[in-house]
């Protein structure tokens, strides 16, 4: 069974998004559901996922929290930029040094700042481990630079590494 499904919660997840999506559950799109649905378990399977391991799961509660609260105060920045409220806006880049190394948490990292409105993840540098970033309202680069090491980077590096 193991070998048909090797990751049945994405097979079935596969299956009932591919029925959502064709809005029918006549026998031809389910069949193909299915085919999609087991091919797509397969594939993961061929991607070979490290195993997620959640060092600190308080910690990622506590990072979640902090997450939801920056993401609202950022979406009432944005729309008092937007609405004009705020007269002089300054948008630019700002390169910040990563100490973090591991490819989930510097894609975490990258989900935190790309869905806080006014922020977006613009660059990486592998080897170096720089950061490029893009602020809407960008008033003062150590603030920003204090905001992902110590509010984002750090935590995740917790959960991490």
């Amino acid at each position: 069974m193991r070998m048909l499904l090797p990751h049945p919660l994405v097979s079935l997840a596969l299956f009932l998004l591919w029925l959502l999506l064709n809005q029918t559950v006549a026998p031809g799109p389910a069949l193909v559901g299915v085919v999609v649905a087991l091919l797509g378990g397969r594939m993961l399977t061929r991607l070979r996922p490290a195993k997620l391991r959640v060092g600190r799961p308080l910690v990622a509660l506590r990072l979640a929290g902090i997450v939801a609260v920056d993401i609202i105060r950022s979406n009432i920045g944005v729309a008092q930029v937007i609405m004009g409220r705020r007269k002089e806006r300054h948008s630019g880049f700002i390169h910040i040094h990563l100490a973090m190394r591991d490819p989930r948490g510097l894609a975490a990292l990258a989900t935190i700042l790309t869905a806080t409105p006014g922020t977006a993840w613009v660059e990486y540098d592998n080897e170096e481990g720089w950061l490029l970033l893009h602020i809407l309202d960008l008033v003062d680069e150590d603030y920003w630079v204090r905001v992902v090491k110590d509010r984002y980077e750090q935590p995740l590096m917790e959960i991490f590494e």
